[in-house]
């Protein structure tokens, strides 16, 4: 067992490693090559009773762990979305953990909730938030939706369903396009998935308004009580953007909650070419972006603001002897804003990020990412073996393989989807794909933090190597 108070041995040999793995992570395949098994295989069926070296404890990591590890920093990967850090954020999670404070309310550690209220506030006046939305730190975007979806149903129900339990008429609304958290969401918050209402998208995958309002007077005709719209500012298969401020319309006309799903493609609005995005926020009641995916801060860490804290912290404020404190209602106790109890400093990580960074230095990144998938996309353009699905937003190109001579979309989609088994289980590079109109077509995300056009020139020569063998 390690001692506290004699650790620069352990600490040298556990940085030394952290280096080397941020120095080298070139040299890992960017996704695990290992089987189901091959890590549990390996072991022991009972711990063991006597202590063991740090020594032997890195060289299992390293010849047991590592193996299995998909390596979501490595600037190879461009599948789903990033989770990506930055040194910066490294370091503050270190300390962090070091700290090891349980951030729950404001007497269990002042610093966490404060500095947090304030990065909130950074973020916010950057982003073209409305000066009169607070923020709080959620773990995930699912979290922070079953927030909005938990707190609309509340403010619907004039706060009784926590007590009287949900009635069965309540509708929620969303496109086909919208995140999967969504329904989980509807599920877990006893509203019930069948009454989760998709609503149709236009040609830009987009969800349509003049829909969603239709929607809304056939259900009000037949007795259901719509709650909660959900738009999506980036949506997860293809960051499409939902018209916001004819939605917000819509949701006031008829006194809806309007939840803004931004979990991606949030981060861009740090651009002020961006915040186009979200015209039409004022209208909005809730709003969540992801730092721990574009923003250089490693996971987790979620930012969510809404506009009326007090129905936030009246949907999940539970009192009891023990966590009365003489300073409540002077600070924000952030165990009242969502679902857990238990709350990590993250702030910490967000303000070493921002500081280290700058903004400008943020922002510069961010439009360095958008200027190498522009690149990737007219290289995609110019090849007779590739075309574009829809035209490439942000950091992200939507692609596929399509040799001239084959028309038919069932073998077009077993090719692609081959072609993306090939490429993940070669090691070189790691990409995912989403269905677009039934066609199985190709996610190209270019958001790792350190990548470079090398890496963008290499994706781009493997993919049409291995597609020639296709």
């Amino acid at each position: 067992m390690l001692d506290r108070k004699n650790i620069s041995k352990e600490l040298a040999i556990v940085s030394e490693w952290v280096q080397k793995y941020l120095q080298n992570i070139e040299s890992y395949p960017v996704k695990s090559q290992v089987k189901p098994k091959d890590i549990y295989s390996q072991l022991p069926v009972a711990p063991p009773d006597e202590s063991e070296s740090i020594e032997a404890i890195m060289k299992d990591l390293e010849e047991i762990i590592i193996p299995g590890v998909t390596h979501w920093q490595h600037p190879n990967f461009h599948a789903y979305f990033p989770a990506n850090v930055s040194v910066e954020s490294v370091l503050a999670d270190f300390i962090t953990s070091t700290i090891g404070a349980q951030c729950m309310i404001w007497e269990t550690s002042p610093a966490a909730a404060e500095l947090e209220e304030r990065m909130m506030e950074w973020l916010r006046d950057n982003m073209g938030i409305p000066k009169h939305f607070e923020g709080v730190i959620q773990d995930t975007a699912s979290t922070a939706t079953l927030a909005a979806i938990l707190t609309a149903r509340e403010v619907k129900t004039d706060f009784k369903s926590n007590i009287e339990g949900v009635p069965n008429n309540l509708r929620v609304y969303c496109s086909t396009e919208t995140h999967s958290s969504i329904e989980k969401a509807v599920a877990i918050s006893g509203i019930g998935t069948k009454n989760l209402v998709k609503i149709e998208v236009d040609e830009q995958l987009r969800l349509i308004p003049e829909k969603l309002e239709q929607q809304i007077r056939a259900d009000l005709d037949n007795d259901f009580l719509p709650c909660c719209v959900v738009t999506a500012t980036g949506s997860t298969g293809t960051v499409a953007v939902d018209p916001l401020q004819p939605i917000a319309e819509i949701c006031e006309k008829y006194d809806i909650w309007l939840h803004v799903d931004a979990a991606y493609a949030g981060t861009a609005l740090l651009l002020p070419e961006y915040q186009w995005m979200i015209e039409g926020i004022e209208g909005a009641d809730s709003f969540v972006f992801n730092p721990h995916k574009w923003m250089f801060t490693n996971f987790d860490c979620t930012v969510y603001f809404v506009k009326d804290a007090g129905a936030l912290i009246k949907t999940f404020e539970v009192l009891p002897e023990y966590l009365k404190t003489q300073t409540r209602g002077l600070v924000n106790d952030y165990r009242d804003w969502g679902i857990p109890l238990g709350r990590r400093f993250r702030s910490l990580k967000l303000w070493f990020v921002i500081r280290s960074f700058g903004m400008d230095g943020i922002r510069n990144r961010l439009r360095h990412h958008i200027q190498l998938n522009q690149y990737f996309a007219e290289k995609i353009k110019e090849s007779a073996s590739f075309e574009l699905i829809l035209p490439p937003f942000l950091n992200y190109t939507c692609f596929r393989f399509h040799p001239g001579k084959i028309e038919d979309e069932s073998k077009l989609n077993e090719l692609n989807e081959q072609l993306i088994h090939n490429l993940n289980r070669s090691g070189d590079l790691y990409i995912s794909h989403t269905k677009v109109k039934e066609k199985y077509v190709i996610r190209m995300v270019i958001g790792q933090t350190y990548v470079e056009q090398r890496h963008v020139d290499f994706a781009l020569s493997k993919i049409e190597e291995v597609a020639k063998n296709l």
